[in-house]
Protein backbone atom coordinates (compact mmCIF):
# COMPACT_ATOMS: atom_id res chain seq x y z
CA UNK A 1 0.00 0.00 0.00
CA UNK A 2 1.02 3.62 -0.41
CA UNK A 3 3.23 4.89 2.37
CA UNK A 4 5.12 8.06 3.27
CA UNK A 5 7.65 8.25 6.12
CA UNK A 6 9.06 11.58 7.27
CA UNK A 7 12.25 12.15 9.23
CA UNK A 8 14.70 14.92 10.05
CA UNK A 9 12.77 16.99 12.55
CA UNK A 10 14.22 18.20 15.81
CA UNK A 11 15.06 21.16 18.00
CA UNK A 12 16.91 24.04 16.36
CA UNK A 13 17.75 27.57 17.41
CA UNK A 14 16.25 30.58 15.64
CA UNK A 15 18.20 31.28 12.49
CA UNK A 16 19.20 27.65 12.16
CA UNK A 17 18.52 25.11 9.43
CA UNK A 18 16.97 21.67 9.08
CA UNK A 19 16.31 19.32 6.20
CA UNK A 20 13.28 17.06 6.33
CA UNK A 21 13.03 13.87 4.28
CA UNK A 22 10.00 11.93 3.11
CA UNK A 23 10.55 8.41 1.79
CA UNK A 24 7.76 7.02 -0.38
CA UNK A 25 6.77 3.44 -1.11
CA UNK A 26 3.96 1.50 -2.74
CA UNK A 27 3.29 3.65 -5.81
CA UNK A 28 5.03 5.11 -8.85
CA UNK A 29 7.08 7.91 -7.34
CA UNK A 30 8.27 9.63 -10.50
CA UNK A 31 4.78 10.51 -11.71
CA UNK A 32 3.52 11.85 -8.41
CA UNK A 33 3.40 15.36 -7.02
CA UNK A 34 4.16 15.93 -3.37
CA UNK A 35 3.46 18.55 -0.76
CA UNK A 36 4.69 19.49 2.67
CA UNK A 37 2.15 20.74 5.17
CA UNK A 38 2.59 21.77 8.79
CA UNK A 39 0.35 22.03 11.81
CA UNK A 40 1.13 24.07 14.90
CA UNK A 41 -0.68 23.44 18.19
CA UNK A 42 -4.18 24.86 18.10
CA UNK A 43 -3.93 25.82 14.42
CA UNK A 44 -5.19 24.46 11.12
CA UNK A 45 -2.88 22.37 8.96
CA UNK A 46 -1.35 24.68 6.36
CA UNK A 47 0.38 24.17 3.03
CA UNK A 48 4.11 24.86 2.96
CA UNK A 49 5.41 23.72 -0.43
CA UNK A 50 4.56 21.63 -3.50
CA UNK A 51 6.75 19.90 -6.06
CA UNK A 52 5.32 18.47 -9.25
CA UNK A 53 6.53 15.49 -11.23
CA UNK A 54 8.67 17.83 -13.30
CA UNK A 55 11.41 18.76 -10.86
CA UNK A 56 11.53 22.41 -11.84
CA UNK A 57 7.90 23.17 -11.03
CA UNK A 58 7.44 24.12 -7.39
CA UNK A 59 5.14 26.27 -5.30
CA UNK A 60 5.56 27.81 -1.85
CA UNK A 61 3.45 29.49 0.77
CA UNK A 62 4.24 33.10 1.49
CA UNK A 63 5.88 32.18 4.80
CA UNK A 64 8.12 29.57 3.16
CA UNK A 65 9.17 31.46 0.05
CA UNK A 66 12.81 32.48 0.13
CA UNK A 67 13.63 30.35 3.18
CA UNK A 68 12.49 26.82 2.32
CA UNK A 69 13.33 24.67 -0.70
CA UNK A 70 11.42 21.57 -1.75
CA UNK A 71 13.20 19.01 -3.91
CA UNK A 72 12.97 15.36 -4.92
CA UNK A 73 15.22 12.46 -5.81
CA UNK A 74 13.32 10.01 -8.01
CA UNK A 75 16.01 7.34 -7.69
CA UNK A 76 15.78 7.40 -3.90
CA UNK A 77 11.99 7.97 -3.99
CA UNK A 78 12.47 10.74 -1.50
CA UNK A 79 11.16 14.28 -1.17
CA UNK A 80 13.09 16.88 0.82
CA UNK A 81 12.30 20.16 2.52
CA UNK A 82 15.35 22.29 3.24
CA UNK A 83 14.52 24.94 5.79
CA UNK A 84 16.80 27.87 6.54
CA UNK A 85 16.59 30.96 8.75
CA UNK A 86 14.08 29.16 10.94
CA UNK A 87 11.84 31.19 13.20
CA UNK A 88 9.90 30.25 16.34
CA UNK A 89 6.69 30.51 14.32
CA UNK A 90 7.93 27.65 12.13
CA UNK A 91 7.44 25.30 15.10
CA UNK A 92 4.97 22.63 14.03
CA UNK A 93 4.54 19.02 13.04
CA UNK A 94 5.52 18.75 9.38
CA UNK A 95 3.68 16.29 7.15
CA UNK A 96 4.45 14.90 3.73
CA UNK A 97 1.47 14.41 1.40
CA UNK A 98 1.00 12.79 -1.97
CA UNK A 99 -0.96 15.39 -3.91
CA UNK A 100 -4.47 14.40 -5.04
CA UNK A 101 -4.42 11.27 -2.87
CA UNK A 102 -5.24 10.62 0.76
CA UNK A 103 -1.69 9.54 1.48
CA UNK A 104 -0.01 11.24 4.42
CA UNK A 105 3.04 10.54 6.53
CA UNK A 106 2.96 10.34 10.30
CA UNK A 107 4.64 13.72 10.70
CA UNK A 108 7.91 14.94 12.15
CA UNK A 109 8.18 17.57 14.87
CA UNK A 110 10.17 20.74 14.24
CA UNK A 111 10.76 23.00 17.22
CA UNK A 112 12.50 26.34 16.84
CA UNK A 113 13.55 27.75 20.20
CA UNK A 114 16.54 29.11 22.04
Amino acid sequence: QSQLVESGGGLVQPGGSLTLSCVAAGFTFSGAAFQWFRQAPGKEREHVATIYSTHTLTDYSASAKGRFTISRDNRKETVYLQMTNLKPEDTAVYYCHRMNYETWGQGTQVTVAS
